[in-house]
């Protein structure tokens, strides 16, 4: 396994992730992984701002 330390090591997480959905034909946890990573951006980034009740009520 690679060095935590290692810059490249974000990229070792990708590509492990990348590797797993191939050799286990789990294609269906990419849009799953895909929606909750933008939805979580999407929380984190309206957080404070005015746009949040809004964004609140869609949930």
């Amino acid at each position: 396994m690679n060095n935590p330390s290692d810059p490249d090591s974000k990229f070792a997480l990708l590509a492990e992730f990348w590797d797993f959905l191939k050799a286990r034909k789990k294609w269906w946890l990419g849009p799953i992984v895909f929606i909750m990573l933008l939805m979580s951006l999407l929380i984190v980034l309206t957080e404070g701002s005015a746009v949040a009740p809004f964004i609140y009520t869609l949930f």
